[in-house]
Parts: structure tokens; sequence; C-alpha cells
């Protein structure tokens, strides 16, 4: 049953992880999970005779009949009863923070507020630990040594955060029911291989040390026993507490239940406060089995793991007991496993009897000799393990940076052979793809409008728009279709249409292709129909489909077609033209005349500079452009499916072609372009952040079944979580530097030095942290360059850019300081700063006056506003749109996902994007520099963000090369603040905030609100923006 929003369970349900065993197409991979936020994993319910419609119909893609996972328990033997050692273990209190803001409110707020509940989450007594010599035990002789006293704690809320996390979307996360293996604890046979960990006190608080597990976790949770029916706890509390309404509720229920109501258990294992797995939850079970393997990615300093027994119920998620593993005793890398006992927060047995089957052993980073060579290393590399789409090879990727890049803009690069970076034209591109498709086109956008022009050049002899060139393919006999995100605050009235807040003309598309062939699908986000309210409603609102695809057919020779497919950042909407020179002023009265953009700004605009735009795109050809059609058609499905009483209706489903009846198509697995052994050949793997409330397709509904397609079972839904597992392994990977361009860089918020249980559990921040420091130790050189916008999109200082910014910044102070802590345990504090290490930079420009400006038109804006400071001093941002990373010269991803839980989560917003890379130019072939595509890529960049090319940037990770760049960001940052203004070579500028030796990150002196537009540069905390910040 879904929480009840008023009284869900704490923050530690709010993050996720990933999981998987086996890439498909029979690419072995080992399991991998990885972390993110999400709620305890509900994969079980009670139905009646008559669900099968909506069974059929379940948004989520959950069979209701196939979705109880009860295995049969045998009954433990007895056997006289043990004594229990007088030995004490206890876990210090860990007192959550309360984040402040306003309640959630809910029908049942007055009723709750009448309930006495602690502000404090208390922590459960670390469980004893298994014996060094295994013995032997029945089961029993932990059952009766249990005191029959049991006190019931029901756990409230900590913050405002907390609770709309649990309660929403967020809450759906990939709550990871790992690999279900098939050696299954099936009653005596298995509980004679276990030690019985005997009843012990605890010790006094702050007892257990904390160390840092940097590795990876190998857990199975077997089953538990004798947990206590919460069920009659809730009829109490509902007596004495909540009143009426709350009783009519359960009696209600109760009325249905042709069974014994009981616990609905599920586990969620912690470290740091920071969930890393959760079971499946099983409906009416006091002895639940799970059987259940997690394989889980970590970087926390932590004292313990914790194993939180809960119980789902109408009044939400109550704890019930918790076994806590001190991670002293799996630190040295032995294997735990025994049967312990499930303690209350008093240290006492939770109820008699109560016990749980597990096992735990720790990998450390670097004992994992997967991570020790590089990414794509060797020709027996089988790509990201455990994802939904296995790595394709023999394929070819073409990357761009902005949407246009004029001949000449650019230096030439060099690469390996004698050969030229060549610099794409990513529009030029896709329009040409589109005119020359014969079978199919399919777009996925955030935004898509047709009156967007993708070619700007006037002697290509092409002035169409996008909407003029579709229309015109559908005549051709063209299959087109659009599926476009429903943005929920637009609308279509009486024939109107309104646009909505984030203005990505929806309907407006919709309307104009109305009269044609064209088919367009406006998709809402939507979570699964057996969510609460309070969860349908955030999804609805807060989360987007933030896919950005073009799937055309293409010339294979011999009359053949084939797939190909573009992938990244951009947009195919108004504001996202630009090239490698962003210009601020000269372009609004040509170029950008019809196509002005800058939210920062509201009212006049007239005169005001435009906002440059900076993107990351790529076009696929291969078998890898299969997985992004397979990626289409799944969402397609599903968003098609008629609903209500739109299932009179005529489905979309038949408007999608079925490639393989389609002779003229060449297949998957006879699309390979290139030898393996070509220089040019590209090996690419697709990743994803989807749920099935998204797609329909290859999603089983049997969650059994779900680690075999590698995904993972969070409350109500199947997780890809490819996203977030991608970028973990290629950090891991890299040897020498990291190069990021991201809109967006927010997470491992469980090391922040406050608010570390907001939620932003992605690993991304603290996993470079961390590569940085064991490089340190280790007297290695590397590098990490993150580059970011000044600040996000929109008014800096509203509300939600405020917050971005402040979580931005917590996650930056993170990271400096375990930078700066790994040089002090070196003894280089005073050699090296945090900065010859990790720097953040933003974009900018600036133009000088000329006597082609023609900006002055229109009536002025009034004085004193943000836009006639700008047009005063010329100068604005760049937005950075990007979402890529480059590692070593050697991997790149690149794709529609940011670095925050948004896109790294899984169940918020939809997201894809590659993983790339030539094997015939990685370091562990060549035992140098790669000097491949990807190398000219970022160098590329580099020449267009810091005007030029020196010889030291083919070294990222050199100290003087890190200098260097740092250097020309603070003097094109001097030049951007000036009075005097000046023409600007280059757009990379610092970050400006100042980080001091000690690796303390504060604003700049004199400087700590944004040039012209004001907003305070390292953020404000407001807790009510949680999730829609993060």
């Amino acid at each position: 049953m879904s929480p009840m929003p008023a009284f869900s369970e704490s923050v530690e349900d709010n993050e996720f992880g990933t999981i998987g065993r086996r890439p498909r197409g029979g690419v072995p991979g080992r399991s991998f999970h990885t972390l993110h936020p999400g709620t305890p994993t509900m994969l079980s319910r009670s139905y009646n005779e008559g669900d099968e419609e909506e069974e059929e119909e379940d948004a989520n893609g959950l069979s209701s009949g196939q979705a109880h996972l009860k295995a049969p328990v045998g009954q433990y033997e007895q056997q006289q009863q043990q004594p229990s050692p007088e030995v004490h273990s206890h876990a210090p209190s860990l007192t959550h923070s309360f984040s402040g803001g306003q309640q959630l409110e809910s029908p049942l707020d007055d009723l709750l507020s009448s309930m006495r509940i602690s502000e404090g989450h208390s922590t459960a007594p670390a469980s004893p630990p298994a014996p060094a010599v295994p013995q032997l035990l029945e089961a029993s002789s932990a059952i009766s040594s249990f005191s029959s006293h049991a006190n019931f704690n029901v756990y409230p809320n900590d913050s405002f955060s907390s609770s709309w996390e649990e309660s929403s979307g967020l809450c759906d996360t990939p709550t990871h029911p790992a690999s279900v293996h098939s050696s299954s604890f099936s009653g005596p046979q298995h509980s004679q291989s276990l030690p019985i960990v005997p009843l012990q006190h605890p010790e006094p608080e702050g007892s257990l040390k904390v160390l840092l597990l940097h590795g990876n976790l190998d857990i199975w949770v077997h089953e538990a026993r004798n947990l206590p029916n919460m069920n009659m706890v809730h009829k109490t509390l509902s007596a004495a507490s909540l009143s009426k309404l709350a009783a009519i509720l359960q009696n209600t229920i109760q009325r249905f239940m042709t069974s014994k109501v009981t616990s609905d258990p599920h586990i969620t294992i912690s470290v740091s406060d920071a969930v890393i797995g959760t079971t499946f939850a099983l409906s009416n079970s006091e002895n639940p089995v799970w059987n259940q393997h997690f394989y889980v990615p970590v970087a926390h300093y932590a004292a313990e793991v914790r194993f939180d027994v809960k119980d789902s119920s109408v009044v939400g998620s109550q704890v019930m007991g918790v076994v806590a593993i001190p991670v002293e005793q799996i630190y040295s890398g032995a294997k735990i496993e025994g049967i312990y006992p499930i303690l209350n927060s008093n240290g006492e047995p939770c109820n008699p009897g109560a016990v749980l089957s597990l096992s735990i052993q720790y990998t450390p980073i670097k004992s994992l000799s997967t991570y020790h060579h590089g990414v794509g290393a060797g020709p027996h590399y089988h790509g990201v393990a455990g994802t939904y789409f296995p790595l394709r090879k023999d394929g070819t990727v073409t990357l761009y940076q902005d949407a246009h890049v004029p001949d000449g803009s650019l230096p030439n690069v060099g690469l390996d052979g004698g050969m030229r970076y060549a610099h794409g034209k990513c529009w030029r591109d896709i329009f040409d793809a589109i005119r020359q498709a014969r079978k199919l086109i399919y777009i996925a956008g955030w935004s898509v409008w047709h009156k967007v022009r993708l070619v700007h050049v006037a002697a290509s002899g092409s002035g169409d728009t996008l909407g003029e060139l579709l229309r015109t393919k559908t005549r051709e006999g063209v299959r087109v279709l659009l599926l476009l995100w429903k943005d929920p605050t637009s609308r279509k009235i009486l024939g109107y249409t309104k646009d909505g807040i984030m203005a990505t003309h929806d309907e407006e598309t919709r309307q104009f292709f109305e009269h044609s062939t064209v088919k367009v699908l406006l998709c809402p986000r939507v979570a699964g129909k057996r969510h609460s309210w309070v969860e349908q409603w955030e999804v609805g609102t807060i989360y987007t489909h933030h896919q950005k695809t073009v799937i055309v057919d293409a010339d294979a020779r011999n009359n053949r077609r084939k797939i190909i497919a573009f992938v990244g950042g951009l947009d195919l909407c108004d504001g996202r033209y630009d090239t490698p020179q962003h210009p601020v002023f000269r372009t609004l009265q040509t170029v950008h005349k019809d196509d002005y953009h800058n939210p920062t700004f509201s009212g006049n605009t007239a005169g005001a500079p435009r906002e440059p735009w900076h993107d990351l795109h790529s076009k696929i050809d291969g078998p890898a452009a299969y997985d992004v059609l397979t990626n289409f058609e799944e969402r397609w499905y599903r968003a098609a499916k008629p609903r209500g009483i739109k299932k009179l209706k005529i489905s979309y489903d038949d408007a999608l072609l079925r490639i393989d009846r389609i002779p003229d198509i060449v297949g998957i697995s006879d699309v390979s372009l290139v030898r393996e052994d070509d220089p040019e050949s590209w090996h690419v793997q697709i990743f994803r952040s989807i749920d099935s409330s998204s797609v329909k397709g290859d999603f089983p509904k049997d969650p059994k079944d779900a680690t075999k397609m590698n995904l993972v079972c969070g409350k109500n839904v199947l997780i890809d979580m490819s996203m977030h597992t991608a970028y973990v392994e290629a950090i891991r990977s890299a040897q020498h530097f990291i190069y990021i361009e991201n809109q967006y860089f927010i997470g491992s918020s469980y090391n922040w030095n406050q608010h570390k249980n907001i939620g932003a559990n992605n690993l991304i921040p603290m996993e470079i942290a961390l590569k940085i420091a064991d490089k340190i130790r280790a007297h290695e050189r590397f590098a990490a360059y993150i580059v970011v916008p000044m600040w996000p999109e929109g008014d800096p200082k509203g509300a939600v850019p405020q917050s971005i910014l402040y979580w931005q910044n917590k996650t930056m102070q993170m990271m400096y300081e375990t930078i700066y802590k790994a040089l002090v345990e070196v003894g280089l504090e005073d050699e090296f700063a945090a900065q010859d290490f990790l720097n953040f930079f933003c974009l900018g420009n600036r133009e000088a006056p000329d006597r082609n400006d023609t900006s002055q038109t229109g009536s002025p804006s009034a004085a004193n506003t943000p836009q006639a400071h700008s047009q005063k001093s010329r100068r604005f941002m760049i937005y950075v749109h990007s979402k890529g990373m480059i590692v070593d010269d050697e991997y790149v991803i690149l794709g529609s996902a940011n670095i925050n839980q948004r896109s790294m989560e899984g169940t918020r917003d939809t997201e894809i994007a590659m993983g790339a890379y030539q094997p015939q130019h990685t370091w562990a072939r060549k035992s140098s520099n790669p000097r491949g595509q990807i190398h000219g890529y970022r160098m590329s960049l580099w020449a267009e963000h810091m005007g030029g090319i020196e010889d030291c940037f083919t070294k990222p990770e050199s100290i003087e090369c890190v200098r260097r760049v740092r250097s020309l960001g603070e003097m094109y940052w001097q030049q951007f603040a000036a009075e005097e203004v000046s023409e600007m070579r280059g757009h990379l500028l610092k970050y400006p905030v100042e980080v001091d030796r000690n690796g303390k990150v504060r604003p700049l002196p004199g400087c700590e609100n944004f040039h012209d537009v004001g907003g305070n540069i390292v953020g404000s905390y407001l807790a009510i923006l949680g999730n829609l910040t993060l």
C-alpha cells in the first residue's frame, strides 16, 4: 500500500541503487549495483478477482498476478536454548537535522498531529558479530534466547524534504532488489550452514569506527523469521491516536482481504544514511524469503551497514527493527554471514524470535582489477556490465559541439596517422539525414518546435522550417513520428493554445501537425497506477521526459537501408542554434532575429543580449543505433496505450514500422560498418535512466525476471539505471584525467558538511574526489576539469536557481575538502593546492561595439534593470547545456543526462546517452596518449573555450596544463568582470569562487553576486525546493 504523505518513512529510503547481472545480447558481465535514491520496493500486493484488466493496463509494467514473490520457507528445527554471551556493540546515534520548511499537508495532518513523534531518528544497536569459528547451530538456539519483550517504534519524517521524497516519484526510485539467484535459502538445509549470532547488549554510543568504504559490497539477503504483525500495531495506533479516519481505512482494507492481514516486509540496506539496496516487499508475511543478491558500488565514510526491516501500511513505512553490521568487521574483506537478531531502538528483539539471515563481503577498489587499466582496456572488454543494452562493436560515431561549426572557425587538430579532426555540423547533418530518409523519421524530445530552422546558411537554398520539412517527408510516404514531453502547464482550450511554464511549444507543435499525416504524441511524465496521489502529482508536475533523439533510415548501399541515430543534449527548438563564437549582440538582427532566447530577463528585452548556447551531441551509425530505436519503440508503445475513455479510440501502436518485416532495412546483426581493427572503428553502448511507467515492450511483467535484463525493482516499477552505472565505472577506470561539461553538478550529499540526508546520493562527485585522493597518495598526477553554467537558466535571484547554486556549492566544498585531506595525509599540502587537481569553470562572452552593431533597436530597457546593465556592459554568460564526459582521451559519454539526482535516479527524468571508444585508440593499446577522434574532440572544445591550442593541452593531467588552463580562466574572468568593455578571444572563465589552501570554498572577495543580473553566487538554502532542484 502506498504510504501516507504525512507519516512516511525516514529519508534513508530515498536513495537507490542499480543492478544487473548480464548485458543483453549474451555479453558476459558481472552483476553491478549502482547507487541512487529511492524508496521501499513494493512489488507485492493483494488482488481480488476482477483485477485482470488492471494487470493488463498497469502503467508500471508489473503483472499483478506475478507480483507475489513469496517462496516456501522451511520450518526451523527446535534445539536447546543457548545462553547469550555478554559481548557489547552499539552504533552511534544518528540524529537527522531538521530541514525546515512547511509540512506537507494531507487529510491526516490534523489526526497525526495528536501523536507523540520524536524528531530524532534513533539508530538501532549494531548487531553482534558472527563468531570467529562458525558454529552449526539450529535457528532456534537464537530464537529461544530472545526476550519476549517487543518494543514497536514508529519512525517519523525528519524533514519536509524526506517526507516529500518518500511520498513522491522519488519514492519510486531504484530501490533495487538486485539479483535473485537460484541458490535459494530453503529452510533447515540453509539454517544449518549459518552461524546463529546471539543477542548482545549495546555498547556506549560512539564506540564504532568510521571507515571509508570505497569499492563494492557483495550482499545476500536471504530471509527473515518471526516478524511482528505491524497491522496490529496500526490498529492500536488507529484507536489511540488516529481516531476514526485511519480505523475506517484499516477496516475497509481488511473487509476485502480473505487471508490474514499482517506485515508487508521489505529490507533497506543503507551506508552512511544512503540507501544502497532494497528488497522487494512481500505481502502478508511474517516469515518472508527474498534470496536477493546485491553487488553494490560504495564510496562512503560509515560506521556500519544497516539492514532496516520495514513494513508498508496505510500510515506509511514503519521500521520493525534493524540489523547493523559494523564496518570494522567487514573491512578486511572477509565474508560475514549468519542469522542475526532484529533489534529495536532499545537493543531488544523487535519480536520474540525475530531474525534475519544475510551475508556481506567488502572488496576495496584496489582489489578490483577491472578498474586498473583504463576504459575499454584489452580486446576482451565487454563494456559496462549490468546494463540493459550491451556493448555494440564495429560502428562509427560523429561528435558535435554546438549546433553549427562554420568552416575555418576552429583550428586544425592533428590525430594519429596524419589525420585531421573534422569538425561536425550537427544541425546540418540532422537536416540532411531527415531530407534523405525514405522509410522513417522518429523524433523524441523534451522540446521540439516546428518553426525552428536547422539550416541558417542562405546559400544552402533551403529556408524550410522543421515543420515544413517533416510535412514534406510524410507526403513522400515516410513514416514521421514525434514523441514529445507534455508540459502539464501547457493548455489547449477551444482551439487556443497556451504555452506552459517551460515554453516547450508542445501544444503549438501538435496543433501545427494536426491535419497532416505526421503523428505527434504528447507524453506526460506519469507515475504508475499504484503510486500514491502525492507521488503521481510530483512525478507528473516536476519531472519530465528529457531524452533528445532523432532516428532515421539512411543509405546502406546496394539498394538497402539502415538505421542511424542522433543522441545528445541539443533540443530541436528555439534558442539552441549557435556557433563556437557564441555572439551576444551581433546577430540579434540577423541569424537570431526570429530566434531570441534569454529567460534571465522579463519585460522589455529590446537590445538586450541573447543567451549564447553551448551543447554537445553525437551521431551513431552502426548496431548501437538500433538500440536507440528500441528505446523509442518502447516509449512509444507506452505513450500510445489508450487509457480511460480513450480506450474507445484507435491506438497509435500501429504507427510504428516493424523494421524486421521490411526487407529493404538491414537488421542489427548485418549492419557492421567497419572491421574491429580499422583505426576508425568505434564500440558503442547505450545507457538510460528510465522506468517501466515510461516504457512497454521488453520490460518483463514479472519482477523476478527483471534482473535477467539488468533492471532494478523499485517500489512499483522496474528501473533501467545504467546511466549512473556508466559514469561510476568510467570514473573508476580513469587513469589520467576527466573532463566534464554539464548543465548541473550536484551529488554525494551523504558526504556534505550539511544536509547529508537531502537525498542527492549519486556517487559521481565523490568518486571523482576519491580518484584524485588515491592518485595523490600514490604520488601520481591526475586532473579533473568541470565546466558548468555560470548560473542555472532563469533569473539567478529566483528561488530555484539559488537552491541549485547552493547544492552545487556544497558539492564543490565536499570535493575540495576530500582532496585537501589527501594532501595533508602525504605531507604535500604546502607543495600543492586542491586546485592543482580539480577546477571548476564556466563560460562567458563580451563584445566590443563596432560599426556593424545593430543591437540598439526598439525602445531601450528601463534603467537599473538586468537587461539594461547587461546591455551597457556588453557581456553575458554562455549557457552550458552540455551533458558529457571525456576520460583519458579514450572514452566519451554524451547524452541528455545531467549530473544530478533528477537525471541519475531512473524514476525522475527519463534520459538516454551513449558511451563510446575507439579500440585502436586507447592507453592500453598505445601505452601513450591516444590521439583518435575523442582526443580531437576535446582539443576542439578547448580551442573553442580558450581561443586556441597550446602544446600543454595534449597532457591534461600535467601540473603545467592544470595551472595554465586555470590561469587562462582567471585572465578571461578578469576581462569579463572589468569595467572597461573589450572583445574576448576566449570564453573559459574560472568559476567565480575562491578556494583557499585548505580547500574551503568562498565567494570571491567583492564579488558575492553575479554581475549585472544579481543573485548570490554560492546560492541560498530553501528546503522546500529539494526534489525540484536536486
